[in-house]
């Protein structure tokens, strides 16, 4: 069958992305997971990788051409029993670019804008806030949409091709500043709309360290583990186990997600953050665990990332430790529902089997959505991560 292949969201700050190289041509076969075009966000050059196994039919966006998320960026044939995996639905209720002849792509795909409404699309109420917040008409927007329920994203979407169509920049011309305009648009839509709740707790880190220290000394300095992928690993095994931490909030429910993939923040050369997945972290055992994150690194920096490694993250984890701060409160990613920040670890006294010791302290806090958790909730979810890192052998 064929489906069309739409530009998905790679993150809360994104709203379009400049098409720049297609990996395969019309006619060209492609596996599950394997990257078929290139493009530039704020964030710098993402690979998107294909849903399903299939072949290009044809292209609809020419290289050069921005184009908002949920624009049409290929025809793709599939098998029938790989519909159900086909990346549709972040375009709901959205009109594809119009493509010229079939397999020939268009010069320019401009703004995606919706089709004259033969039915009367509906707002699902968070899309009516947001669409309040960016100064638009609920009613404007019912009577352009088709006739399906808009989402938060379909609204922002709109507004963005709206803004372009009158001549507006969504972002500004230098890079640093487009990005730091992103991640502060991204920041202030969570902080507007997730109800955060905080929690501290001072971890001895003592048993984590000595293990670290032993494990360390028996490989080669290329296979030593660092203090980051020990912590997180930690972080990813209690979001396995204590349920509300570890999803997604979206249209008014919690969707709690069947594997723990954390987002790791990741600070780039020249500025700006960025919050890629290390996939089934509560899983794989601590050296792949480093491998992934030391590849994920080097990626990030060098300024070539995976669109599966910013869609995938069910739970963030960011650490400011290196930089000396001792605590880091950190802001939920949405639409995840917490989020771990990790201080430095320091020295300090602190009272062991009764007695007033020197030992290495891990500050950690928790952001977390209460709409789906409580405090009592998060206390349990920081204790487990510190009983983990306990008995770091077992992980």
């Amino acid at each position: 069958m064929r489906i069309e292949f739409r530009l998905a969201s790679l993150g809360a700050d994104m709203e379009s992305a400049t098409l720049t190289e297609w990996l395969k041509q019309p006619g060209d076969r492609f596996a599950h997971g394997e990257p078929i075009v290139t493009v530039e966000t704020a964030k710098g050059l993402i690979d998107v990788e294909a849903y399903q196994d299939g072949q290009i039919a044809d292209l609809v966006v020419a290289p050069g051409t921005k184009v908002p998320v949920g624009a049409v960026l290929a025809h793709l044939t599939v098998a029938d029993s790989d519909q159900t995996a086909a990346p549709v639905s972040s375009g709901a209720g959205l009109a594809p670019p119009q493509a010229t002849e079939a397999g020939e792509p268009i010069a320019s795909a401009g703004p995606v804008e919706a089709p004259p409404a033969t039915g009367r699309a509906r707002l699902s109420p968070a899309a009516r806030r947001r669409a309040e917040e960016l100064g638009l008409s609920p009613a404007s927007l019912e009577q352009a949409g088709s006739a399906t329920i808009l989402h938060v994203a379909d609204v922002e979407r709109l507004a963005t091709a709206r803004s372009a169509a009158a001549g507006g920049s969504a972002t500004p011309a230098d890079p640093r500043a487009a990005m730091r305009a992103a991640i502060g648009a991204a920041m202030a839509r969570a902080k507007r709309e997730i109800p955060h709740y905080y929690l501290g707790l001072d971890v001895d880190y003592g048993a984590a360290r000595d293990w670290l220290d032993r494990t360390n000394g028996r490989v080669p300095v290329q296979e030593r583990l660092i203090d980051a992928v020990l912590i997180t690993k930690a972080i990813a095994r209690a979001a396995a186990r204590i349920d509300g931490f570890n999803g997604a909030f979206r249209d008014g429910r919690f969707e709690p997600a069947h594997a723990v993939h954390a987002g790791v923040a990741i600070a780039l050369r020249g500025g700006g953050l960025v919050a890629p997945a290390l996939l089934d972290a509560d899983r794989k055992d601590l050296p792949a665990l480093m491998r992934d994150f030391s590849a994920l690194v080097t990626r990030v920096r060098a300024g070539r990332m995976r669109s599966g490694e910013f869609s995938a993250a069910t739970i963030t984890v960011t650490s400011l430790g290196a930089e000396g701060a001792d605590v880091l409160y950190p802001i939920i990613n949405p639409p995840q529902v917490a989020i771990v920040g990790a201080g430095a670890i320091r020295e300090q006294p602190a009272v062991r089997d009764g007695q007033i010791a020197i030992r290495p302290i891990l500050t950690l806090a928790l952001a977390a959505d209460h709409r789906v958790t409580d405090g009592r909730a998060g206390s349990g979810f920081m204790r487990t991560i510190a009983d983990v890192l306990q008995h770091p052998d077992k992980l």
